[in-house]
């Protein structure tokens, strides 16, 4: 089991989180990144891609 944290005031809201995210766990609302999924498979992909280093995984 993973948690993602988003660091909200860090995230510009670009989208790029959401859009690399291959079980849809994230998604944009109100112009900052949320978690919106079931699970998070601990990728990463989405701490790769964040250009604000806004997002981080932990495993549980």
């Amino acid at each position: 089991m993973y948690l993602v944290n988003i660091n909200t005031d860090k995230c510009t809201g670009c989208g790029a989180c959401v859009e690399n995210c291959p079980v849809e766990y994230l998604a944009l609302e109100e112009g900052k990144a949320t978690i919106v999924g079931d699970e998070c498979q601990g990728c990463e992909s989405c701490v790769a891609v964040c250009p604000s280093e806004a997002v981080s995984v932990q495993e549980l």
